[in-house]
């Protein structure tokens, strides 16, 4: 690695302050266990870290609210939203997903801001808090601002931040009526980089399906809804030949791309038989 300055602010403000947005040389820092992967291979050479580590104990709190809502701040490591009773209370989904997100080493580093800013398409989380309605909130110069975590993944290795923005909070809206789950399929270990994830989030009444949201990482070049797919199952029951049909049009919707992982062909097929499969334990579910 090349040599670079590590600055070590004492508030979000003086963060802030430290960012450059017109100098991509200069980039915060929180777990760093993509971003030291990236400057050892040669890929990212720094001219400054900000590091994130020394700024106030509220940025790492997760709370539930008054709503039922769950609020992550931004410096929480994904160890500690996996082990938290209010994560598990509002989105269970989101610690049974950290069971096999990468390994225990990462997963005691990494944080949920970084997690979220690195955009990487193979991360476990964004297709999940895509699915709960999650939004995030930043901060930069000229204040805060929020916007849906699908609005936030705009390309491979890209967000709608700015450089000098900083992911400050994750907000998980009341799951109420809602069940929601993630399915991932490697081709090795469980938690390795997955072919694909998908994430599904689903509200029936009757076996009617009220509302429904659809999200697939990995297999893509981002993380994404599925809107078409969510439009074919809304208002109609939940049976194996609508099962069959979304999943059908979910492997046509769905933008893959080829990869190590395997090639676009093989992703659609993927993308239609584990969409099948989620579908299927959620209907159960809702039976029972």
């Amino acid at each position: 690695m090349v040599p670079f300055e590590l600055a070590e602010p004492e508030s979000l403000v003086e963060a802030v302050a430290m960012l450059d947005p017109e100098d991509s040389s200069v980039r915060p820092i929180a777990g760093g266990t993509a971003l030291m992967l990236m400057m050892k291979s040669g890929l990212y050479r720094p001219r400054r870290l900000v590091s994130l580590r020394k700024i106030g104990s509220g940025l790492a709190d997760i709370r539930l609210g008054a709503d039922g809502s769950l609020k992550i701040g931004a410096m929480a490591r994904l160890v500690d939203l996996r082990r938290s009773a209010e994560a598990r209370s509002a989105a269970p989904v989101i610690a049974e997903t950290l069971l096999t997100h990468s390994n225990v080493r990462v997963r005691n580093v990494a944080t949920i801001g970084g997690n979220l800013a690195h955009a990487d398409p193979h991360m476990d989380l964004p297709p999940v808090l895509m699915v709960l309605g999650a939004r995030i909130s930043a901060v930069g110069p000229t204040g805060e601002r929020e916007f849906a975590v699908e609005n936030l993944l705009t390309g491979y290795l890209e967000t709608a931040l700015n450089n000098s923005e900083l992911i400050t909070t994750v907000t998980v809206p009341p799951q109420s009526g809602w069940r929601t789950v993630y399915l991932k399929c490697t081709a090795r270990s469980a938690d390795d980089w997955p072919a694909l994830g998908i994430a599904i989030s689903i509200h029936i009444e009757e076996r009617i399906v009220r509302d429904v949201r659809i999200a697939v990482g990995a297999a893509t070049e981002t993380a994404r809804r599925l809107p078409g797919t969510e439009a074919l199952l809304a208002g109609r029951v939940l049976n194996d030949p609508l099962m069959r049909e979304a999943s059908r049009a979910a492997a046509i919707e769905a933008p893959v791309v080829a990869d190590q992982h395997g090639s676009a062909e093989y992703k659609r097929v993927l993308v239609e038989v584990h969409l099948r499969r989620v579908l299927a334990r959620l209907q159960q579910e809702a039976i029972a």
